[in-house]
């Protein structure tokens, strides 16, 4: 439990007993069932209708008012989305974990460092813990919210809105939307995790831990 302070306030020194004792399940239950809490919240939250309606704009586009209707017809209600959207978040957290462990433990097989995939998931789940600050501030604006508002724009923490406003429609919108300020605090505690655990040098340990986010951010730049 003292790892929760120590990888805010001593993170070198959770990192080395974290090497001898890797655990994972306490922050990777609290992004989980954060991030599925901060979806139903809202959707709870929002005025049902406008929910609608909005995914309908976002996945119709530019088609005719009539298939709209139809894809309007075929819709879920908001509470609906809401408890499937936090079963989707609940069940990508650990998938997501998963994977990135799965690389950190390839990387240290490269790297010449005994890490376990358990290392791998005790270094990403730890690392992900200034995320959980992100999520609480969505959940505590879907709560004051006004009915008519877009989830997006409750991630204060992310490069739109804190930064710009793009309209849905910009090429742009997904990455900006996407990207959150607490990434470079992720990305400080996985490389310096990396660095304790296998003793490489800050830029090596630097690059390990940003490349996984340098492709998917990158590709969704070129897809824009």
């Amino acid at each position: 439990m003292s790892h929760l302070v120590d990888i805010f306030v001593q993170p070198g020194k959770a990192w080395a007993e974290l090497k001898e004792q890797p655990t994972f399940w306490l922050p990777l239950l609290l992004i989980a069932v954060s991030s599925a809490l901060m979806v139903l919240v809202y959707y709870l939250q929002v005025d049902p209708e406008w929910a609608v309606d909005q995914a309908v704009l976002a996945a119709t586009g530019d088609r005719s008012p009539a298939e709209a209707d139809q894809m309007r017809s075929m819709m879920p209600a908001a509470k609906t989305m809401g408890y499937f959207g936090a079963v989707s978040a609940l069940v990508a957290s650990f998938v997501m974990t998963a994977i990135f462990a799965l690389y950190f433990m390839l990387a240290g097989k490269v790297a010449g460092a005994s890490l376990s995939f358990r290392h791998g998931m005790s270094l990403v789940s730890w690392s992900s813990m200034p995320m959980l600050l992100g999520t609480i501030v969505v959940i505590v604006g879907a709560l004051t919210m006004a009915p008519r508002t877009s989830l997006e724009s409750l991630q204060l923490l992310n490069v739109d809105p804190l930064f710009l406003q793009l309209d849905r429609d910009h090429p742009w919108s997904a990455v900006a939307k996407g990207f959150s300020l607490l990434n470079f605090w992720t990305w400080f505690l996985l490389a310096l995790g990396w660095k304790t655990w296998t003793r490489s040098g800050w830029v090596a340990s630097i690059l390990v831990a940003v490349l996984p986010g340098l492709v998917v951010f990158g590709l969704m730049a070129l897809l824009a």
